[in-house]
């Protein structure tokens, strides 16, 4: 059983708005986020700080518990808020989000045991377009946050990670687009650019 969660909750400072709410083609970027990623999970959830706000999206909508711990709190909110074992994780500002890869993901880790699956991409990890099993990296995350840390990989040491190569990764995203991720008005303008001379992205 799978739950996927799209993390709603960054200040988006760079953007001077919420971007997540930002329009894109016509539509709330992150409301084209869910539409290509609504079909894999048992269950799915944003979580916002928020909720008033997307209230539109008729799905469940959880508020952060750790306020203030940054990435690493909003990933210990979503692993909590979560309902199944295997928790796929990803951002709101990731317009061209792999289903596809997304799926290989809570394959592989329903199938090796690990506790978590992340793919690197052309500029490292990826861990908010990654899958993790729930029982084991929620007491990591725990410990890390008590420990004050905040860098949301600053645990992956103590877990038992599958990463997935550049290589791999493009057998399901072959024009690398997956971790495109907008922080800027000019960022949004050119993925929707993008979008519109490759709609099969």
């Amino acid at each position: 059983m799978f739950t996927l969660v799209i993390q709603a909750g960054g200040e988006s400072r760079r953007m001077g708005q919420d971007k997540a709410l930002a329009p894109f083609l016509g539509q709330p970027l992150i409301q084209r986020v869910l539409e290509r990623v609504t079909h894999l999970p048992d269950e799915i959830l944003v979580t916002t700080n928020r909720p008033d706000d997307f209230r539109f999206l008729s799905i469940r909508l959880v508020s952060d518990q750790m306020p203030g711990y940054g990435a690493l709190g909003g990933l210990y909110t979503a692993l909590s808020a979560a309902s199944h074992p295997l928790v796929g994780v990803i951002a709101c500002d990731m317009p061209f989000v792999n289903a596809s890869l997304l799926a290989a993901q809570r394959d592989r880790l329903a199938e090796s045991g690990n506790d978590a699956v992340v793919p690197q991409g052309k500029s490292g990890l990826e861990p908010f377009h990654a899958v993790y099993r729930r029982t084991a990296c929620l007491p990591l995350i725990q410990s890390a946050l008590e420990a004050g840390k905040r860098r949301v990989d600053s645990w992956f040491a103590q877990a038992r990670i599958t990463f997935i190569s550049p290589e791999v990764v493009q057998i399901h995203d072959p024009q690398q687009m997956a971790f495109y991720n907008i922080n800027t008005l000019e960022e949004l303008l050119l993925a929707e650019q993008i979008a519109q001379e490759s709609p099969w992205l």
